[in-house]
């Protein structure tokens, strides 16, 4: 006799299956840069993804130190130079600021939005959860592009790693744990190679091994649309999947190059 249990114990195999499953953004395109300098491939495809000269776009420097930012930020320059004109900088650390419709007016208008690098924990504190958060989503719902480099890169995730405010060697930090979610059950981690942190989203995995970890290198970047993105830029990205198993020596984690495509909710790169 086949045991009335069995029914119950597919379903929830398929519920942690689905809970468990990776994804990308449901509209829109997501630019996620490691780091460092930001080639003008990386900026090309920004600009045509938000539709640049004629689109309108907001750059946010709040992951940086500073108590106010100048409209010509220096950090959107690279906007600048592929033909972006009309940036609008974006920065607060008050919530309640964050949480009002003056504040958010120039998001409603935009194509693009760019996170700049700093610590990820200052976009927690600011943006998390507030109006600022939604409208920023709302750019995706509308077809157009989110970027971020280096912090602005992890905050992407639905995981955050090195969110601690004591120190970005933290890689788990209490209170600082969750992302603006823009790539679901996963964790984002930056400057991979060229600060030799390749081994240190394996701990993230193991702990949560129903995240994927993906590493990204400087001015490198992956552009995510749907379920699946390509590396482009200059150097690599690494794959954690708890699920990886690599020949007897190897580490536990792989190389994608410029060009390669993968599948976030397959879990595989993609061969066609």
């Amino acid at each position: 006799m086949r045991s009335s249990a069995a029914p119950l114990v597919a379903l929830l195999a398929a519920c942690f299956a689905a809970a468990a499953q990776s994804s990308g953004p449901a509209h829109g395109t997501l630019i996620v840069i490691g780091g460092g300098e930001i080639g003008p491939e990386i900026a090309g495809r920004f600009a045509a993804s938000a539709g640049c000269p004629g689109a309108a776009v907001v750059a946010i420097p709040t992951a940086g130190e500073a108590d106010q930012y100048p409209g010509d930020w220096s950090g959107a320059a690279f906007l600048r130079r592929a033909g972006c004109p009309h940036i609008t900088v974006l920065h607060t650390r008050d919530r309640a600021v964050a949480d009002s419709e003056e504040f958010v007016a120039p998001l409603r208008r935009a194509r693009g939005v760019f996170f700049g690098g700093g610590r990820q924990w200052r976009l927690v504190d600011s943006y998390l959860g507030t109006r600022t958060q939604r409208e920023i989503e709302a750019v995706l719902d509308r077809g157009g592009v989110v970027a971020g480099s280096s912090a602005g890169a992890s905050i992407q995730a639905s995981f955050l790693v090195r969110g601690a405010r004591e120190g970005n060697t933290i890689m788990e930090a209490p209170g600082y744990l969750r992302g603006f979610g823009y790539l679901r059950n996963v964790a984002v981690d930056q400057h991979l190679l060229k600060r030799n942190r390749q081994d240190d989203l394996l701990a993230v995995i193991d702990r949560h091994p129903e995240l994927l970890g993906i590493g990204i290198d400087e001015s490198t970047a992956i552009v995510v649309q749907g379920n699946r993105f390509e590396v482009i830029g200059a150097s690599k990205v690494a794959i954690y999947d708890h699920g990886y198993r690599p020949e007897p020596g190897q580490p536990r984690y792989f190389f994608l190059s410029p060009g390669s495509r993968y599948d976030l909710a397959r879990r595989e790169v993609v061969t066609e």
